[in-house]
Formats: structure tokens, sequence, C-alpha cells
């Protein structure tokens, strides 16, 4: 298969579908994602398996690079602005569906998005996290209480999960956590989408680990496809597939 040919604009990255000769012409849609973490840096790279067999099966793939801070309300707002300004730019003839999918902490900067979901026609959120900043860097949460900067993020975790309650306005949501997950908080996640009116939200399980989704291929990439792992492949594959029909169910008429 060729090389997938991405595009960079500013801090998003973009990717045509792969089985459309006239790209975005003729997508099935457009996928919004958000990785987590340190990995989101270079998304291109460290989720190219995932965001290129989603373009393989018709997608129009744009990502947004950054390097996760304390203020996680200012990010979502900064990602959502972004996305919405190159959405903009891209024609949709026949209002093909956007969705908007993310990994650990992407979800969280998908949920606090302050048009509160109304923009896209769904979420995938894979192994949504939302520990404290003491959990996930206490060595930043401690110097930050020494020397007196912002050592909490925001908002808090339980102050997502409230704003999700009242504020998060999207219904149609698909979470997705993995068997060998240690730190997946999808059905607390669960509890506070379905406590809205009229909520579809549902819960898949496949197996793998908070790290399946984001598969870089490297191996492939330096040794060629008889070094690859099938196996990631085959993960991948299988969430890329799960993804596509949920979005069959999903998209607007």
């Amino acid at each position: 298969m060729a090389m997938a040919r991405w595009r960079q604009q500013g801090d998003l990255w973009l990717l045509d579908p792969s089985n459309h000769p006239d790209g975005e012409q003729s997508s099935k849609g457009l996928i919004q994602f958000i990785g987590g973490s340190y990995l989101a840096a270079k998304p291109q790279l460290s989720y190219r398996r995932l965001l290129e067999a989603l373009a393989l099966r018709g997608w129009q793939i744009v990502t947004w690079s950054y390097v996760p801070g304390f203020d996680h309300q200012g990010q979502a707002n900064a990602a959502w602005r972004q996305f919405r300004n190159l959405r903009s730019q891209i024609p949709n003839p026949g209002g093909r569906p956007c969705l908007r999918l993310g990994h650990s902490l992407g979800c969280k900067l998908h949920l606090l998005a302050p048009d509160g979901g109304r923009g896209c026609d769904g979420l995938a959120a894979l192994s949504f996290n939302n520990f404290s900043a003491e959990r996930s860097v206490p060595l930043l949460a401690e110097m930050g209480q020494q020397f007196g900067f912002r050592s909490e993020f925001s908002p808090s975790p339980q102050e997502t999960l409230l704003q999700v309650e009242t504020s998060y306005l999207q219904p149609r949501n698909l979470l997705v956590r993995f068997s060998r997950d240690g730190i997946d908080q999808s059905s607390r996640l669960l509890g506070a989408l379905q406590s809205r009116p009229e909520d579809a939200s549902e819960l898949r399980e496949l197996p793998g680990d908070h790290l399946t989704p984001a598969s870089a291929g490297l191996r492939q990439n330096l040794l060629g496809s008889w070094a690859d792992d099938p196996a990631k492949q085959r993960a991948v594959d299988r969430l890329a597939d799960l993804i596509g029909q949920w979005s069959g169910l999903v998209a607007k008429p």
C-alpha cells in the first residue's frame, strides 16, 4: 500500500481518504481526532496505524497536535476553534457526517468543547482517563504546591463529570475500553452521560490495553512489512471497523 500523504496546517495534520481517488470530495465524512498525553505532540506518527486505517475506510482525518497542560478547558477551546475554522474551509457536499474521536485525555478535551458536542454527529471516546494531576503527574503537582502555581487540572476530575452531566449535549457517544487497561475510567463517564435525558451512549470492550490505539508501526516503517506485528494491526483494524459500524448508526440522514 502506498505511503499515506499527511499535510500540516498549523497545529493540525490532515489526511485524505486513501481509497477515494477524489479525496475529500467523495469521503464518508470527517473525523476530528485528539490524542492523549504526550503521544498527542505528533499524532500523525504516534497514532499512525489507527488514523490511516480509518482513512483507508474512506474517512478524512484531521488531528490536533498539542502538549498537555493544566488548563484542559483552555486546550479544549483551542482545539475546537481550530477544528471549526478548518471545517469551514472544507467543501461538504451532501452533508457528510463529522465524528469526534479521542484517546485518553483527548476524550476529555472533546467533552469540554464549548459547543457541547452540537457541532458533530457523535463522539467515539477510547480509553477515557480523568485522573487528578497528583496521580497523573505527581512531580508537577508537588512543585505547583511548593512554588504557588496551578497544581490541579482545570476543570478537576469531579468538575469534568459534572460539566458532562449539565453542559454536554451530544446524545450519541461510543465509549471503548480495552480488557487489559488498568487506568480506564469509561464506566464513570458512561454514568455521567446516562444521567442526561435521552442519552444514547454505549460502552464496548475490545481486547488490548491503554496504548492499543497508539500504534505507530515503527518497525514496519524502518524494516518493511516483514518485520510488522500482525497482532497489533489486527487490533487496530478491529477498532477501526467498530468505529465505522457505529458511525453508520449515528450519522444524520
